[in-house]
């Protein structure tokens, strides 16, 4: 026998069971939807789940998007390599691409850099080191992301699993920087 929930403006407002074809039994305008056992009238229908009344439901998709949302944020808090405060905002790890490119070709490469605190001067193997950092922040970062879209899609997240998880920014994995 299966059970069915009669839906209206996306609520289950009537319950059905039945070992006959749903769609012969009423007529073809009452929108008829298979549920689970523990489903109840008054409990919502989202397209994809039923979720009692009273529970805010979130589409897969408005999901995936908060978490990379997330990400974005996380992303751009901004990391600590040595002792400088680095940005890590998306125009800040284009900055620091293109000055890391400009020390990989010239190993006597200085620059005035601009940290959170102010600017310090830098040499080219202190330009790689917070390139490196900024890039495995960003990194761990979108490595978070899937971890989390992977646990959406085999039903395994959990909403307080958004704010676990994301790589520290208050330190980086270098030498200090002087």
């Amino acid at each position: 026998m299966k059970k069915y929930a009669l839906l209206y403006m996306g609520k289950a407002v009537q319950l059905f069971e039945t070992d006959g074809d749903i769609k012969t039994m009423f007529h073809p305008d009452m929108n008829w939807i298979e549920c689970p056992g523990e489903v109840e009238e008054g409990w919502l229908y989202d397209g994809e789940r039923f979720v009692p009344e009273g529970v805010p439901v979130v589409s897969l998709d408005e999901l995936k998007a908060a978490v990379a949302a997330e990400r974005f944020a996380r992303e751009g808090v901004g990391i600590v390599v040595g002792s400088l405060q680095i940005e890590t905002t998306r125009d800040s790890q284009a900055l620091i691409a293109s000055m890391g490119l400009s020390a990989i070709f010239d190993p006597e490469y200085r620059c005035n850099f601009k940290t959170t605190k102010g600017f310090v001067e830098i040499g080219a193997a202190q330009i790689i080191d917070i390139a490196k950092a900024v890039r495995a922040h960003v990194q761990a970062c979108f490595d978070r992301e899937l971890t989390l879209l992977r646990a959406i899609e085999t039903g395994e997240y959990h909403d307080e699993m958004l704010a676990e998880g994301w790589p520290d920014s208050s330190s980086a994995d270098t030498a200090d920087l002087k």
